[in-house]
């Protein structure tokens, strides 16, 4: 193998890096997020109550409580837990000179982009939703307990209310100068 090709890989690869090494479009970058969550939650069967009665007091009687599973921790970790490592199957597709979303891949060969390039941004959204998760989790487990979090609805709780990645309304923002754009890290 020559120099000269080991150098234009060098190059492919820090192109690559660095074309995904971050997020531009944190709202349709949260509403991929959103839409995995949505389809979690779309998904789920019906479960009995959690049943931790599992002590016997003095007289033989189960002493505990019978927790619905609605309002259950193992249902925010069954619907969150996984959710980053599915973002994976996502890559930035290119819609028009302007507008870019994230696709969910069925096959990795028929890309209009090489299969590297998406797969970078497969990883970057990964790693995008676990900083997303991170920042958010402790209000969204909060609001899916509550049952304030239903299908339909997940990327305006997620994306507005608790990152404000997506603006609420453009014309409230509009004045200020904010887009679709986050200050913070995510």
């Amino acid at each position: 193998m020559g120099g000269g090709s080991m150098v234009v890989r060098l190059v492919l690869i820090f192109t690559i890096l660095s074309v995904a090494s971050s997020i531009d479009d944190k709202c349709a970058a949260c509403n991929a997020v959103a839409e995995e969550l949505e389809l979690g939650l779309s998904n789920e069967k019906p479960r009995n109550h959690l049943d931790m009665r599992h002590r016997l007091d003095s007289t033989g009687q189960r002493r505990g409580k019978v927790i619905d599973y609605r309002v259950s921790e193992l249902r925010v970790v069954e619907l969150l837990d996984g959710i980053c490592e599915k973002m994976q199957d996502y890559t930035l597709h290119k819609i028009d000179s302007n507008r870019k979303e994230w696709i969910k891949v069925d096959n990795w060969d028929n890309l209009t982009i090489s299969k590297q390039e998406a797969k970078a941004y497969s990883k970057d959204l990964s790693n995008y939703c676990g900083r997303l998760l991170e920042e958010t989790e402790d209000e969204l487990a909060e609001l899916i307990k509550k049952g304030s979090v239903r299908g339909g609805d997940v990327s305006k709780v997620l994306c507005q209310d608790l990152s404000a990645h997506c603006s609420r309304t453009s014309a409230l923002h509009q004045g200020n100068g904010y887009g679709n754009e986050s200050d913070g890290e995510l």
